[in-house]
């Protein structure tokens, strides 16, 4: 099968097929996946040219909501989480678009970035795994009984808080809202929504549980990677030498795949323990940076 915008031939089979087994499992801690299937395009499909960053983010839009309507079902949905990253990760998306446009449109310093981000992010999950990262455990909060659902308890402009299996959780408002902006103009420029680079940072840096945030994560990377398709699509004309606009019959087959391999994923994570969970993320992170180093070395 031949697709026009990627410029590319590939099996119809193949995208979905690999899309579900990647989402089934990353959608566990919060991540579309769509950070793995960048290189699995790139490096496999051999779909390099500048529209694969909209079509990975064209997959988030159709992909995320089978995982996120399945963490909304068993009441794990922490809305006021997902606002905050919206708000701060939106802005971020598009003037991560346009250095990914003007600045990383060629492909060897674009797998560089791709390297360094997933670098970072294997290396807080890892500090905290290894016991480097000291932190107290959460207060008990007896007001409810212990149920693995989401309660909120307070929401503001300064502090939300929410109870969750008989424990107290907190973050701050301000300092996640910052931390955000940063969030969405990486993930503008590397194609994806943000939760990829997210999700550990809320686990690892303020410690909270992975079962909680994985449904907001997916929540927000929806918006973040709607927001990051209309740019590309409305910019398109004014970049007429490039493909900038996403091919639609590749995102829809890997979003066939993703829809499926996360409403899965969202269904099983509870029985997964949630160590088991992070150092499966960092072994992903980890053999993906890999990759992109040998590739980049190797011109």
């Amino acid at each position: 099968m031949y697709f026009p915008t990627a410029e590319i031939e590939a099996s119809p089979f193949v995208p979905p097929l690999v899309a579900f087994v990647v989402s089934f499992f990353t959608s566990m801690g919060g991540l579309s996946g769509a950070f793995l299937l960048l290189p699995f395009q790139m490096s496999v499909l051999g779909y390099t040219n500048t529209s694969v960053s909209a079509t990975n983010q064209l997959y988030n839009v159709f992909s995320n909501p089978g995982g996120v309507f399945r963490y909304y079902r068993e009441n794990r949905l922490l809305w006021p989480l997902s606002w905050i990253i919206m708000a701060g990760a939106v802005p971020g998306v598009v003037v991560g678009g346009f250095v990914r446009i003007n600045w990383l449109s060629h492909v060897r310093p674009f797998k560089l970035f791709v390297a360094l981000v997933l670098l970072g992010i294997a290396l807080e999950m890892l500090r905290d795994l290894l016991g480097l990262i000291r932190t107290k455990p959460a207060p008990r909060y007896t007001q409810l009984p212990s149920r693995p659902v989401v309660k909120v308890v307070e929401s503001g402009l300064s502090r939300v808080a929410y109870a969750f299996d008989g424990h107290l959780y907190s973050f701050s408002v301000p300092v996640l809202f910052a931390y955000c902006v940063g969030v969405g103009l990486v993930g503008g420029i590397y194609g994806i929504g943000g939760g990829a680079i997210i999700a550990p940072f809320l686990v690892s840096a303020f410690h909270l549980p992975i079962y909680t945030v994985a449904g907001a994560t997916l929540a927000a990377t929806f918006v973040n990677a709607l927001a990051g398709v209309l740019f590309y699509i409305a910019v398109s004309p004014f970049y007429p030498d490039l493909n900038v606009t996403p091919d639609w019959g590749m995102a829809l087959l890997l979003s066939l795949g993703g829809l499926l391999g996360m409403y899965f994923g969202a269904r099983f994570q509870r029985r997964v323990p949630a160590v088991l969970l992070k150092w499966m993320l960092v072994v992903i992170l980890l053999g993906t940076v890999t990759a992109y180093f040998v590739e980049f070395w190797r011109g």
